[in-house]
């Protein structure tokens, strides 16, 4: 039975129904101190693109494994509009490596990175879901054909995007054995 009550304690955090701190560890401050924080994660979460899902989310075995922390969505043209997926605020634009990358805190402990973005929004801007964030940059081939990674943390692990866009069906934890 404690086998299943540790599944569903972590079902609950991979789903936002338990925040790390309910959970016994410690949270993860989604805004800068000394600001308020608006109301965030309250619309509905959307595609950052009209497209389809070109490779899908594969978790990695150890932090620091191969994997693919994200899903790539297109394929789409250079300049296409790139658009928040819900509410939330700008924490970082610029360039990692090779390619330009925009990030928007949305609370709740979710961060979503978009690559390859550019943006004329600045760190501390706060968009709403469907607002333009940015346009899709040329690509330096992460994909065969021009396409958007856009990835998404809770609480600094990588989670499947689509699962808070009800894209993909969340999977469901049975116990083990006769318990």
């Amino acid at each position: 039975m404690a086998k299943v009550a540790a599944l569903s304690v972590a079902l609950l955090i991979v789903l936002g129904g338990l925040t790390p701190a309910s959970a016994g560890s410690s949270a993860v401050e989604p805004f800068s101190a000394g600001r308020s924080s608006p109301t965030m994660a309250q619309a509905p979460w959307r595609l950052p693109v009209a497209a389809d899902e070109l490779r899908p989310f594969a978790r990695p075995p150890s932090p620091w494994g191969p994997g693919h922390r994200g899903v790539d969505l297109g394929p789409l043209s250079v300049g296409a509009t790139i658009r928040a997926p819900t509410d939330g605020e700008v924490s970082f634009t610029g360039v990692v490596v090779d390619r330009p990358v925009l990030s928007i805190r949305h609370g709740k402990g979710h961060l979503s990175s978009f690559e390859p973005v550019e943006t004329t929004l600045e760190v501390g801007d706060r968009v709403s879901a469907g607002d333009p964030a940015g346009t899709l940059a040329a690509s330096s081939g992460h994909c065969d054909a021009p396409c958007l990674h856009w990835g998404v943390r809770l609480y600094g692990e990588y989670i499947n995007p689509l699962l808070l866009t009800g894209d993909v069906e969340a999977s469901v934890l049975l116990p083990l054995g006769d318990e």
